[in-house]
């Protein structure tokens, strides 16, 4: 299956701004998909305020998320994939979700967990079971 953060990206953000209250994305400033002015970054993490009037030309795609902002003044680019995001949450109270770090993708969709189902192991080549974690 493709990666639920996008989606999910997408939602709360929806949720933030139809509640009246400021998104700010936490990003992965080291992140190799991550376009972003690095001299605003603390501890290779940066927090960009994507709310409609900070930002132009907002994108929240499956693959790339883009827009531009100023900082200091100054106008820059910012291009990521979902997959340096490690959170999004309201400037105001705080509310929105973290998320845990994705396993990579290989070339061909998978998850590079290239384990053979063919019956001979413990389980009888079932796939395994969905876990569920808690998210505060």
């Amino acid at each position: 299956m493709t990666s639920n953060r996008p989606y999910l990206i997408r939602a709360i953000y929806d949720w933030i701004i139809d509640n009246g209250m400021t998104p700010h994305l936490m990003v992965d400033a080291e992140h190799p998909s991550a376009i972003v002015p690095m001299e605003f970054a603390d501890d290779g993490r940066i927090v960009l305020n994507v709310a409609p009037q900070a930002v132009h030309g907002l994108h929240m795609g499956n693959e790339q998320i883009r827009f531009s902002a100023r900082f200091g003044g100054q106008p820059f680019a910012i291009e990521l994939a979902p997959q340096a995001v490690l959170g999004l949450f309201a400037r105001e109270n705080g509310q929105g979700m973290l998320f845990p770090e994705e396993e990579p993708m290989d070339a061909e969709g998978g998850d590079g967990d290239d384990q053979a189902t063919d019956g001979g192991d413990k389980d009888g080549g079932k796939p395994p079971r969905p876990t569920l974690r808690v998210v505060k």
